[in-house]
């Protein structure tokens, strides 16, 4: 069997990073374009910039792959340790837990290393970087139900024989969701848990769930000795979205559907769209996926550039309205992403905010490899309850449903799933997007009195990103003052200086205001300023 040769200008080099912490952007970007063009290489054949997960945030390497346009993909240390390298350093090894960051990272995902661990010539090191190459992989038909067809699924192909056929899996299973740069598993509501705080954290719709809707979750509990049956809530989600039933699966909340995808899908290069919600990508790393991540930039309005998802890419995860941004994307430019044999995953948690839903993709067909997922914990206050779904072609819905455990989502969630359906449940969900609408224009013209305050203009979900300097401090002073806030650093992508902020009634925002001006004119007393 011959080794495969890659084609002239074919996208296969995958740059591996280590960094000292704060290494500049011009000097790591600079030295991985000396690196490349001394080794002849383009920089437009690398797919991604890979390093250690304690590395996923340092500005100089996220700045790099979004100059170079391609993801950062991060790997923890204990998986970079068992690969060899030719170029071991004792210190690199005791300070990051690998003897090499650089040709490690480069080539877990790759095949044969082409430079080795290099230096910036001429001034103290502060970055280094290695090169590696991967080779073409093999299409095979992909069986369904024993059946043949012609969609292909990516498989591995003939390898030369190098140092990577001695290494581990290229992405070993873990757990250890801390290690990938931010908290994946923060959510807001441990700013809130077991406080006395008017929440302005958590995105659940306030005076929720209705009456009504109440009414309806008592009454299903007289049949809790039977098995839930999830047939008449199925149906009421498919008419609501006018699809067939077949491309229907209730879940347990989105949460759910994030990991049922990660188990379930087939995916050899998933990519999250950054920032956005981090379950997808904690739920991709618990089952063992090594994951990409496109990083959305302020300077951009944090709209997303198609172009920017490598094609590689095999699953891609974006959130539309995105958390914590709250950026509605075009739905023609989304539709630009999908593609014969990758996955597209929507997250329209949020959709049902937006008036009308404009730019919903949740029910077209038409669109190869779409997930849709929806949730009805946020407009309904249903988060304790847990309820969402999946709207996609069958044999998708089949597969995750196969993934799912007996009887998922219990008979109080699916008697509510039915109930907000129903077309009074529509109409008051529309009634309560328009005034979001305009309680969101109110919070975000109090917020433009503050100089200090700069807040993402082009919101359109029920909470606005807010960026301001000592922003922990603020947050912290918030809280004294009775407010709690959700802090941006847990998302991949933002920094410290981040907020998240819940859009609430007008009077709950004009206390909000004021105390954030309370919070900003004591820093400087309390800072010695």
């Amino acid at each position: 069997m011959t080794t495969p040769t890659p084609e002239p200008g074919a996208r296969n080099l995958v740059v591996g990073v280590g960094a000292r912490r704060g290494a500049p952007l011009d000097e790591v970007l600079g030295l991985i374009e000396e690196t490349l063009r001394g080794a002849g290489l383009r920089a437009a054949d690398v797919v991604e910039v890979a390093t250690v997960d304690a590395k996923a945030d340092e500005p100089g390497i996220v700045g790099a792959a979004a100059r170079l346009g391609v993801p950062v993909v991060t790997y923890p240390a204990a998986a970079l340790a068992g690969v060899r390298v030719p170029h071991a350093s004792g210190a690199a090894a005791a300070a990051v837990g690998t003897p090499s960051v650089a040709e490690a990272a480069a080539l877990i995902g790759a095949d044969e290393l082409v430079v080795p661990k290099s230096v910036a010539t001429g001034r103290p090191a502060v970055a280094t970087c290695a090169v590696a190459r991967r080779f073409p992989a093999v299409l095979t038909p992909f069986p369904v139900s024993g059946e043949k067809t012609s969609t292909p699924l990516v498989t591995e192909g003939p390898r030369p024989f190098t140092m990577t056929a001695m290494n581990p899996p290229t992405h070993p299973p873990t757990r250890d969701i801390e290690s990938a740069g931010p908290d994946l598993r923060h959510h807001g509501d441990a700013e809130v848990r077991g406080e006395n705080l008017t929440d302005l954290a958590v995105n659940v719709r306030t005076h929720t769930p209705p009456e009504w809707l109440r009414q309806r979750i008592a009454a299903s509990l007289v049949s809790l000795a039977a098995y839930p049956d999830g047939t008449s809530a199925r149906a009421a989600v498919a008419e609501r979205h006018g699809l067939p039933v077949e491309r229907v699966l209730l879940t347990a909340g989105a949460a759910e559907a994030f990991v049922l995808i990660a188990r379930a899908l087939p995916a050899r290069c998933p990519v999250v769209v950054h920032p956005q919600f981090t379950e997808p990508e904690a739920a991709l790393r618990a089952a063992g996926h090594g994951v990409g991540r496109v990083l959305l930039r302020e300077e951009d309005g944090f709209r997303l550039d198609p172009a920017a998802v490598p094609d590689e890419a095999d699953l891609v995860v974006v959130g539309n309205p995105t958390n914590p941004t709250s950026v509605l994307h075009p739905a023609a430019l989304l539709e630009r992403l999908a593609r014969p044999g990758r996955t597209l995953v929507v997250d329209e948690a949020f959709m049902d905010v937006v008036p009308g839903e404009r730019e919903a993709l949740c029910g077209r067909t038409d669109i190869p490899g779409l997930v849709v997922l929806r949730s009805l914990t946020k407009t309904w206050g249903l988060a304790g309850l847990r309820i969402g779904y999946v709207l996609a072609d069958p044999e998708t819905v089949a597969l995750l449903a196969e993934a799912q455990p007996l009887w998922p989502v219990s008979s109080p969630a699916l008697a509510a799933a039915e109930a907000c359906m129903e077309p009074r449940a529509l109409v008051e969900a529309a009634e309560a997007a328009d005034r979001i609408t305009v309680d969101r224009a109110h919070l975000l013209a109090g917020l433009a009195e503050f100089s200090e305050v700069r807040a993402v203009e082009e919101a359109r979900g029920p909470f606005v990103l807010v960026q301001l300097e000592r922003a922990a401090e603020i947050r912290e002073r918030l809280r004294l003052l009775g407010f709690a806030a959700r802090r941006g650093d847990t998302f991949p992508g933002l920094g410290p200086q981040w907020l998240r902020l819940a859009v609430r009634d007008r009077a709950t925002t004009n206390r909000f205001l004021q105390a954030l001006d309370q919070a900003v004119q004591a820093l400087p007393a309390r800072t010695g300023r």
